[in-house]
This record gives C-alpha cells, structure tokens and sequence, in this order.
C-alpha cells in the first residue's frame, strides 16, 4: 500500500502555560500543504524501514514510523512489515513531517488488516506518538488545544491563495524551542484572530516561538521581512521553526523569489 504523508503549517502559535506533566498548553492553528513524504508498505517477515530523500539523522529504529508500528503490533498483532519512506519534508523545520507519516501509516495500516478502527480511536493512538500527530486523521484546518493533541475543526479555506515556503539549512530543536519559551496567556484567541479580515494577521496572529528562535538565528527573521516585502499578506515562522512561509493573493514570481531566498523553496497554490 502507498500514501502520501503532507505537511502543515501553523497559523499562529500561543504558548500559555507549563503542563505538570512536562509538556506546555498551546493554541495554534493548523492548516494542511501540499508539499508531501511518499510512504509505501508491504508484508515482510521482520519489521524494517528503507529511507529515500532527504536524509534522516537516525537510524531507522528510531524513525517514528517503528514507534507507530510497535504500538499497532501490541495492541492488535499487526505482522512486520518493510517500509520505503521517501522524504521530502524536512525535519525539525516545524512542518510536521514526521507525525503525518506515523498518522498515514497508522491509518494505512487500518486499512490493509480491516482493523475497523474509528476516527476518534486513531486519535486516541496518535496522540501517544506525538502531540501533532492527531491533527493528520482528518487532515483538515483546524484549531489545536492542549498540548497539540486536541483537535476541533475551524471554517478557515485558504483556497485560490498562494504559498512561499522557505526552508533554511537549520534545524531547531522543538525540546530547544520550548525550553526557552516564556509562556503567556495571549490577549485575544487565535481562533477568532483567523476570522477577521485577512489584514489584520500581520499585527495579531503571533507565533510565539519568533521572538526567542529569531534572537538565535536572525536570518529566519530577515526570511519573513523578505516574504512581506515580495507581497504577502501573512508570513511567519512555522511551528517552533526553522520553516517561514508567507501566503500570497496573487502567485509571486518564482525567479524573483529564487534570486532572493537561499536554502529550499516551496512554491504551491493551496487545495481545497
């Protein structure tokens, strides 16, 4: 079987308090992108994973994807199976490449052993995997609490716009990231920022993690300066970075971006 794991971006990013069980409480906004990890399985007679792409700073153990299968393995025996994961989404760029492939392959697996699982129980198991990982079952824009885990769905269509996404040669650590977040409540929630007019965004929809991630890597901040000035009518940091994106009305020139962004470039309309 073959899937196509995507990425997401976040759209706005609140930080408010610290957890007792280590984690933090956040508010976000996640919106799925066309930029996708290809991800194909079949019967094996021992669990492994082949790596394509971009390169992994792990060992194939350590790929989340062994995690997602062992957790399947002990909760409804499903066999080994051999993994090919061709990766186009980086990681540690904030763009949740690697909880969409755990997700994809969890309900991959659901479908080739008919283990009939519901929507809420994939949830229930993506959310033990990593904190993003829930929001890939529906895979629609929505309004993430907790500590990412809970999900509800938001009447938010970026449909007809445009996306810029730049990808620098930096990876920041997300336990780095959190680390040295201050947490606050924010004045305003960010699901209501989201329904108003497009152009307040730039002065109200706030990533929380810019302030700190941009003090350690400047160039990230240049990116978004750039991303404005070429036209768009949003841009910010991804997640807990290093991505930036800016989302534009109209599409951009793309040999006017390459000739200003250094590092991977993105270029898509956003579907449905």
């Amino acid at each position: 079987m073959i899937c196509f794991p995507n990425a997401k971006i976040s759209l706005g990013l609140n930080v408010i308090a610290r957890r007792n069980d280590g984690f933090h409480q956040i508010e976000s906004i996640l919106y799925p992108i066309p930029l996708f990890d290809v991800l194909e399985f079949k019967a094996a007679d021992t669990f492994r994973i082949m790596q394509y792409g971009i390169p992994l700073q792990i060992t194939p153990e350590q790929n989340i994807l062994f995690k997602s299968w062992q957790l399947l393995n002990q909760e409804y025996l499903v066999p080994p199976v051999e993994i090919h994961l061709i990766k186009n989404i980086p990681a540690s760029s904030g763009l949740g490449g690697g909880s969409a492939d755990a997700t994809f392959f969890l309900k991959a697996i659901d479908q080739q052993f008919s283990l009939n699982l519901s929507s809420n129980r994939l949830k229930e198991l993506a959310a033990t995997i990593g904190s993003d990982c829930p929001f890939f079952v529906d895979n629609k824009p929505a309004f993430a609490s907790g500590r990412g885990e809970s999900t509800s769905p938001v009447k938010l269509s970026l449909k007809s716009k445009y996306l810029v996404l730049v990808i620098p040669d930096i990876q920041v650590s997300t336990a780095k990231a959190y680390s040295i977040i201050k947490p606050e409540i924010p004045e305003k929630s960010i699901k209501k920022i989201v329904l108003q007019a497009r152009e307040s965004w730039k002065d109200e929809l706030v990533n929380d993690f810019e302030k700190p991630i941009f003090e350690l890597y400047p160039e990230l901040n240049v990116i978004k300066k750039q991303l404005y000035q070429k036209g768009a009518f949003y841009a910010s940091m991804t997640g807990s970075g290093s991505a930036v994106y800016g989302i534009f009305e109209k599409e951009p020139l793309k040999d006017e971006l390459t000739a200003t962004f250094k590092g991977n470039l993105f270029l898509s309309k956003f579907g449905a």
